[in-house]
Order: C-alpha cells, then structure tokens, then sequence
C-alpha cells in the first residue's frame, strides 16, 4: 500500500510538472508574441518621430519648394497655381448667389443672400448628400449630369424665398476640391483627378464648361460664373469676417492650403492681372515631398497600392482619407506576426475598410473598458480581446494621428515663413513690429473640426515651431461651411471693383 502511494505520488508529480512546464512554455510563448507586437508598435514610433528639429527642417524645405513654384511652371513639386483671385470680399456685397461644392467624399449645394453687411450674411439653404461610390470611376458626363440633377431638386425646392426674380439667371460658383490649372476666375482645366477620383477622360477638360453644359441640357437658367478652389473658398470666407486672414487649409478627406502672396514674388506670371499688388496662391500642397518626411513601411505600401502611386507624398500622410487605413495596415502586420488579435480577420484586408472617423473615435475613447475600441475592433471582425490589446490600438492611433497633426503644423508655419509671418521675416526686411502682425489661418475640414486629438497636436506644434512670442499673434480659426460660402461670397465680390490689401 505504501509503495501505491509513492507510485502514485510520483505520477501526480510528474503530472504537475508536465502541467506546469507546458503552462510556463506557453506563458513564454504569450510573452514572446507581445514582445513582438510591442516591437512592432516601437518601429512605428521611431518611424514617426517629429522632433522639433526635424518639424523646422520641414518648414525651411516648404518655403523653399513655394518659392520655386512661383519661379517657374514644373520648378517644384509644390503647383503654386494662380487664382486670378485679387479681389476677397469686405462685406459690402449684395445679392444671391449660389455655390456647388464638390469634395473628396461629398458635394454641398448652398444658397446665399447678402445685404451689404457684414453681420446680416443669410445662408437660406443648404444641403449636403455623400458622392455615390459609382461616380468615382464613371465618366464625365454621368458625374456631371448628376451634379445638376442634384442642383435642380436644390432649385426646386425653394419656391418664392431666393430673392430673385423669375426672370434673372441664377449665378452659381463651383467650388472644385481637385487640382486646376485656372486660366480666369471663372475657368480651369482639370490637372488630374485625387481623393481616390478616377475619370481619365476628363483630363485636360475646362470643369466649368462641364458643368455648365450638364447644366443646360437640362434647361437651367444658371451661369457658372466661377470656378473657385476649396481652400480659396474658405479664405474668401475668413477674409469676409476677418480681414486679417491671409491663408487657409483645409484637412478633410486630402489636405491642401492657399495663401495671398504678393503679385512681384510671382515670377512664372509676367504680367499679372491685378490692382492690388496680390493674388491667392493654390499651393495644392499635397504633392510636397522631402527626404526629410518621416516615411514608414506602410506608407510606402499604401502609396504603392493607391491610384496614384509615386504622388501626392504629403497629402497622403495627412489626409483623412488616409490615416485609417496607415492604422489597419500596422494591425493586419500585428495579426500576421502575432495572435494577440485572434486568428487573422478577413475584413482586415480591405484595404480603406478602417475609416478615419473610426480612428478618432478609439483614440478618443474614455470608456472604462475602452468599449468602442472594442466595438470597432469587432466591426473589423477582432473580437474579444484583452484590455492591454485595446491599450495598444489606441496606442496605434496616437503614433499616426500625432505624426500627421506635426506635419500639418509644419505646413502652416511654412506659409507664414514664405510671407514673413513667423518672426523670422522670410528674407523681407521689416521692423519687428510688422514682423509680428495679427496674423490669421483660416482651417476648414471634419479632420481639424471633428478630431480633437488632431486638433490639439497640430495647436500644440504650431506653437512649438513658432514660439510662444510669435505664436500669440497667429490665431489658427476654425470654420464650418466656409469653402461653400467663402465661393458664394467670392462670385459676389467679382461684381463689385475693388482691391485688397497688400500682404
């Protein structure tokens, strides 16, 4: 009987330590596997840093790749494009007038009534619907007549309350979010197509013509009367309630900015057509590009993968079109080198199926157990993971979003390095004093408006790179609507002659 004990105890043993070693082997293996997911999130971070001195690295290269775009037609990777836009409105404009937005993701319809005051602008209507996926890489005329078939329910809509009568024709700005070539304030030819467009026929066409004829086929008495940029757009609408506003951005679905610029730095243009002594510059700085941009794996894999492969470099760090896929594709590499996330979700593949509004919402999430981390996640077809695994989603989403926010702040201190508004004087000769003029950017976009975290990095780097002296006189404004309005108002200031001030 006691040699069955110790028989037994013997077997009970050799059990426990067979237990334990394959408990302890897979506690290791757990370990390894986190080791190597937390590995990887330490390369995106090193790939993503944005020191100080890298950010005015940056700002040096874009004043620099500005001022050879103004030299030149093809001398920078920045367009720097002309509006023919000299005259931003003061509030003294009067009538109705109408605008068709097209951006990245959507279109807007709106309708303006203006007085000749400031304060009593009157936007009556405004509708904003999503752009049907099938336009993307339909043709011309489908896209076209869509537009103002859309534009006709607008008009119909309205009844007696537009102000006008039956018989003056409608005026219309068409505020175009891709780039153009302008050749007047009221015409532009399509340079190409972004934002994930893809209608090659339309290359080289005149966008206001498009529209126009679109327009008549279906009998509208409505006149096209200017093609306007979004980013014009929205400077036009700061200007209007702020005459310090000297440049806009937008962050939206890509990212582009303008500014005034004087019109003697405009070399490429010989004879500009302006009584001012300025013109607004369409930098569409998306396609910027330096050796100094803090690249990673999957930026290059996006880029690589995209409709525009080797373009648009900047835009596609810093565009909201973007940022929610960077993010998936850091997680599928998680999945892939690791089971932290469970076996390897199919939907994670979709390349753009994580968007960036889910992005802020995770980086954003201050629910206890970091429930709608969880919730997206499992929309991605990840269930059930632990709480340190949500941790590093976040995790992942601060790194992208940060980078991004910096990179967007350097941009904006470039263009005020180029105008002599960063306290450095751009190579300009002035007093300080007129060094440190109030100074205003107007930013528009759901990115900026709705990604708080985005929004606090960029305030954050902006300070950083321009110093708290000069900081405190650039005020970064914030708008809704803006483009849209800002384009309405635009056409509305072309009927009236007058000049702004000089930069």
């Amino acid at each position: 009987m006691g040699r069955f004990l110790v028989m037994l105890t013997a077997a009970a043993a050799v059990v426990a330590c067979s237990v334990a070693t394959v408990m302890v082997r897979r506690r290791i293996k757990r370990r390894r596997k986190w080791r190597k997911v937390v590995g990887i999130l330490r390369d995106l971070e090193e790939s993503c840093e944005t020191p100080l001195g890298r950010l005015r690295q940056m700002v040096d290269a874009i004043a620099v790749e500005m001022q050879a775009g103004l030299v030149s037609e093809g001398g920078s990777k920045l367009k720097m494009l002309l509006t023919f836009v000299d005259d931003l409105p003061n509030g003294s404009e009067r009538g109705t007038y109408y605008a068709l937005h097209l951006g990245g993701s959507y279109f807007r319809m709106i309708r303006v009534y203006l007085t000749g005051q400031r304060s009593s602008l009157e936007v009556q209507d405004v509708e904003r619907h999503s752009i049907p996926t099938s336009l993307l890489n339909s043709t011309s005329e489908v896209l076209f007549d869509f537009l103002a078939s859309s534009l006709q329910g607008f008009i119909e809509k309205e009844g007696d309350t537009s102000n006008l009568s039956q018989f003056v024709k409608r005026e219309l700005a068409f505020t175009f979010s891709f780039p153009v070539k302008q050749t007047s304030i009221s015409s532009g030819v399509l340079i190409k197509w972004t934002k994930g467009f893809a209608i090659s026929e339309m290359a080289g066409e005149d966008i206001a013509e498009c529209l126009q004829g679109a327009l008549n086929r279906r009998g509208l008495d409505i006149h096209v009367a200017a093609l306007v940029n979004d980013t014009v757009g929205a400077l036009s609408f700061g200007h209007y309630h702020d005459p310090d506003t000297i440049a806009a951005v937008v962050f939206g679905t890509g990212s582009n900015a303008c500014y005034l610029e004087r019109t003697d730095a405009i070399i490429k243009c010989q004879n500009p057509r302006t009584t001012s002594g300025s013109m607004v510059v369409n930098m569409e700085w998306g396609n910027f590009w330096s050796s100094r941009l803090p690249r990673t794996r999957y930026d290059v894999e996006l880029d690589a993968e995209s409709l525009n492969s080797n373009d648009m470099g900047f835009e596609k760090m810093i565009g909201g079109m973007y940022l929610g896929d960077i993010v998936r594709r850091v997680i599928l590499r998680m999945s892939q080198e690791s089971d932290v996330f469970g076996p390897i979700s199919s939907i994670l593949l979709t390349p753009f199926v994580l968007r960036t509004n889910s992005v802020s919402a995770m980086h954003e999430d201050d629910t206890p157990e970091l429930q709608e981390v969880a919730r997206i996640l499992k929309d991605l077809g990840v269930s059930e993971v632990p709480m340190k695994v949500r941790k590093l989603v976040m995790k992942i989403c601060d790194v992208v979003t940060r980078r991004a926010a910096r990179l967007a702040a350097a941009g904006v201190a470039g263009i005020l390095k180029k105008v002599g508004r960063d306290g450095s004087g751009g190579g300009r000769r002035r007093s300080d004093k007129q060094m440190m003029r109030r100074t205003v950017v107007a930013v528009e976009g759901g990115l900026y408006s709705n990604y708080k975290m985005f929004r606090e990095y960029m305030d954050e780097a902006l300070r950083e790179i321009l110093g708290e002296d000069v900081a405190q006189h650039v005020v970064i404004k914030a708008m809704e609507d803006g483009s849209s309005i800002g384009s309405a108002l635009l056409l509305a200031s072309s009927h009236s002659v007058r000049t702004i001030p000089p930069v």
